[in-house]
C-alpha cells in the first residue's frame, strides 16, 4: 500500500506532462494515448495489468479509465480546466495564470448559489403580492412544460442577478423562460428580456422542433394543452 501511494504523485505527474504536451482541448482516451506514447513503460505496465482481468480491456483503456477516475475526483484540482458540455468530455492543460486563478474562480464558483439565493431572498421580500403571484405561476408554467412535454425550460432573470457591472433584480419584470442549454450560455450576462410576443414564439418553436420526436419519446403533444399554458403566460409575463 505504501509503495501504491509513493508512486501515484510520480505517475499523476507523468499523466500531467502527456496533456501538456497535447496543449489544448482533448478526450480523456487521446489524452491516454498520448501517455502511452510518452510513457510507453506505463503502456506496457498496463497492458499486462489488462491481461489479468475477466474482462477483455487493453491497456491504454486501463490508462484511461484511471485519469477518468482522476478527474472525476479532482485529483488534477488546479491543473486542468473541464468542459462537460458535451459527451466525451474535454480537457485542456491549465497555463501558470490560469492554474494560480484557478482557487479563487473555483471557490466563486461553488459560493455562487449561495449568494443568488441570498440575493433572491431580499429582493422578495420587497415584492408584493400581485408580483409574488406572477413569479408563482411563471414557475408553475415552467414546470408544467416539463411535467406534460419533457420541455427543460427554467426560470430565468433576463439582467442576471449577479451580473458584476449591472446587476438585475428578482422581480417578475426581469424573468424570463429560457431553455437550460440557452441559460447555460447566457450565464451571468445580461440579455435584453423577451417581449410578450417574443417568449410566446420561443416557446412555440421549443415545442415545434419537440414534435418532430414526441412520438419516439413517448409525448402526447395536445395543441389545446400548449394554447391554454400560452394563455395562462399571457396573464402573467
Amino acid at each position: 500500500m505504501a509503495k501504491k501511494e509513493t508512486n501515484t504523485p510520480r505517475v499523476s505527474e507523468k499523466y500531467i506532462d502527456a496533456l501538456r504536451a497535447i496543449n489544448g482541448w482533448t478526450t480523456v482516451s487521446d489524452w491516454a494515448i498520448k501517455v502511452g506514447e510518452i510513457y510507453p513503460e506505463l503502456l506496457e505496465k498496463a497492458n499486462q495489468e489488462a491481461k489479468g482481468h475477466k474482462r477483455p480491456t487493453t491497456g491504454i483503456r486501463e490508462i484511461a479509465a484511471r485519469i477518468s477516475s482522476w478527474v472525476s475526483t479532482d485529483g488534477f484540482a488546479g491543473k486542468i480546466e473541464i468542459d462537460e458540455s458535451e459527451r466525451p468530455k474535454r480537457v485542456r492543460i491549465l497555463s501558470e495564470e490560469e492554474a494560480s486563478n484557478y482557487q479563487e474562480s473555483s471557490l466563486e464558483a461553488d459560493l455562487e448559489p449561495l449568494t443568488r439565493a441570498q440575493k433572491i431572498k431580499t429582493d422578495e421580500a420587497a415584492l408584493g403580492t400581485k408580483e409574488k403571484y406572477r413569479i408563482n405561476e411563471l414557475q408553475a408554467i415552467i414546470e408544467q412544460l416539463k411535467s406534460f412535454f419533457n420541455l427543460d425550460f427554467e426560470f430565468e432573470h433576463a439582467k442576471a442577478i449577479l451580473n458584476y457591472k449591472d446587476p438585475g433584480k428578482h422581480h417578475p419584470d426581469n424573468i424570463q423562460l429560457l431553455l437550460k442549454t440557452h441559460n447555460r450560455i447566457k450565464s451571468n450576462d445580461n440579455w435584453m428580456r423577451f417581449s410578450l410576443d417574443e417568449q410566446i414564439e420561443y416557446i412555440r418553436a421549443v415545442v415545434k422542433v419537440q414534435k418532430l420526436i414526441a412520438s419516439r419519446m413517448g409525448i402526447d403533444l395536445h395543441e389545446d394543452v400548449i394554447n391554454s399554458i400560452i394563455e395562462r403566460l399571457k396573464l402573467v409575463y
